[in-house]
């Protein structure tokens, strides 16, 4: 970590403001930030995710969905590490968080606190699909805005922007005849909105050491409750335990796996416009899937 983040970080009013950093670790596992593990004199420890300051929406954003998620979640099952500073800086930006030593423990915490999340939220949504400014999906713009037409929201909020950037490699855009298929089959079971992580994939969970859920890294919104757990199922990972526990709190509807290429095409194309390489295979193969099941 850069020594003038430092001296500007301890003039912000936090927890940081006149302690003596003892250490800082790097941490691996993002391909978007800069992660560190910061250790006091006093033996106390944060995470800090640091970047360029062109991208502070991005860390604003997340600090934002962690909060949020730290007022929804049952506490018993679940933790989100709570943001201390979220700080535009004269050259970077900087996420300040809780630390928390993780732990590969049982997912039945994890799936229990997420269906309680989904179905507790649902009393306090204001009867509309997505998020009330502009966010991110990775390193993605994620278009905020409201609507009551879950159908028409998903595929005109998520999907066409990422097939519009998605035109440079090769993917079609949606002929109006789909558009409306899409719409119509995503509306006929109805779903109420309820608060979703929005980026669910293993690399954004984990379990503590009481064997408590761990989420992180969140892209939230307002949004059919399937949209999390179909993205559960695109990169694998989560136990049997997880979606077992999940369905002891909320049963998901028997034809729920009908859905799940569609809600995924979202995080493929994403994907693909980041990443490209294989994923743009999955993209093409996912979407005529889509097409054949419709048709």
């Amino acid at each position: 970590m850069d020594a003038t983040i430092l001296e500007e970080l301890k003039s912000c009013p936090g927890p940081l403001y006149r302690e003596k950093i003892k250490k800082i670790n790097p941490v691996t596992g993002g391909c978007i930030h800069q992660a560190w593990e910061l250790i006091l004199e006093t033996g106390q420890k944060f995470f800090a995710k640091t970047c360029h300051r062109d991208k502070f929406a991005m860390l604003s954003f997340e600090a934002d969905g962690l909060h949020i998620l730290n007022k929804n979640i049952n506490h018993d099952f679940l933790i989100v590490p709570e943001p201390l500073i979220v700080q535009q800086l004269s050259n970077s930006a900087i996420l300040l968080m809780s630390w928390m030593d993780l732990n590969v423990g049982s997912e039945k915490k994890l799936g229990k606190g997420l269906a309680l999340l989904h179905k507790e939220s649902i009393k306090y949504n204001q009867n509309s699909f997505g998020w009330g400014k502009d966010g991110f999906i990775g390193s993605s713009p994620q278009i905020g805005g409201w609507g009551q037409n879950w159908g028409e929201f998903f595929v005109n909020k998520r999907l066409i922007p990422q097939l519009e950037m998605s035109q440079a490699w090769g993917m079609p855009s949606l002929t109006t005849e789909l558009k409306t298929k899409m719409s119509t089959f995503l509306n006929k079971h109805k779903p109420s909105p309820s608060l979703v992580h929005g980026d669910l994939w293993k690399g954004n969970t984990s379990t503590s050491q009481s064997n408590k859920g761990v989420l992180y890294d969140p892209a939230i919104w307002w949004a059919d409750r399937e949209v999390d757990i179909a993205m559960t199922k695109l990169f694998g990972g989560f136990s049997k335990d997880f979606y077992i526990e999940y369905e002891r709190i909320w049963k998901l509807p028997s034809d729920n796996l009908q859905r799940i290429n569609i809600y995924n095409l979202y995080h493929l194309l994403n994907h693909a416009n980041i990443f490209g390489g294989e994923y743009k295979t999955q993209c093409f193969s996912t979407m005529n899937s889509i097409i054949d099941f419709l048709n």
